[in-house]
């Protein structure tokens, strides 16, 4: 009698994951962020600098100017804006509860060392405490006044809320083969 239910158990397992993966989303990462600017080569000046991201080449077919930018992951397409319409109209406003995009950070105060060396201003803030875990945050904008908060967010631990409780993380696979010059030979 045992054996036959733990075989019904494990049929309702099976079936249970069947469905799972039936309506998995084939998602894999974050791939990059667009953003227009009204001059790339300020933008790529800022994102290079102090955010550390990389120019990377941009297919040929792209006639319009811009620039892609990649590092942690995760690219940043810049298209040069064709009416300043599109970009923030209040490019000193620090607003933590607006639109913006973070970065998970290790050393918060490297990060925010590199700010000040930089001249550019911005908001400090922590939040939660100790016992939840305590996130600090640093929110600042681009050239264009795009935010960007920087954060050890990893402090907070996810729970997933409802029945749709599968988080997928990736393990480096989502990244981009890299294509590396071969210096040895020169």
């Amino acid at each position: 009698m045992q054996c036959k239910k733990d075989q019904t158990t494990e049929n309702e397992q099976k079936q249970e994951q069947k469905q799972g993966k039936e309506h998995e989303i084939p998602l894999l990462a974050l791939n990059h962020v667009s953003r227009v600017c009204s001059s790339v080569k300020d933008s790529v000046d800022f994102y290079t600098k102090v955010l550390g991201f990389v120019l990377i080449e941009r297919p040929e077919a792209f006639d319009f100017d811009g620039a892609w930018l990649f590092n942690y992951g995760v690219g940043i397409h810049l298209v040069h804006a064709k009416d300043d319409e599109k970009l923030p109209q209040d490019r000193e406003n620090l607003d933590p509860m607006d639109n913006h995009i973070s970065f998970q950070c290790e050393n918060m105060e490297a990060m925010e060392q590199k700010l000040k060396d930089h001249n550019i201003k911005y908001i400090k803030r922590t939040v939660g405490d100790e016992d939840e875990g305590a996130i600090d945050q640093l929110f600042f904008n681009d050239p264009d006044g795009f935010m960007i908060e920087i954060c050890n967010c990893e402090n907070l631990k996810l729970v997933p809320q409802g029945s749709l409780g599968y988080i997928k993380l990736p393990i480096d696979r989502h990244n981009p083969p890299i294509e590396l010059e071969d210096k040895a030979g020169d």
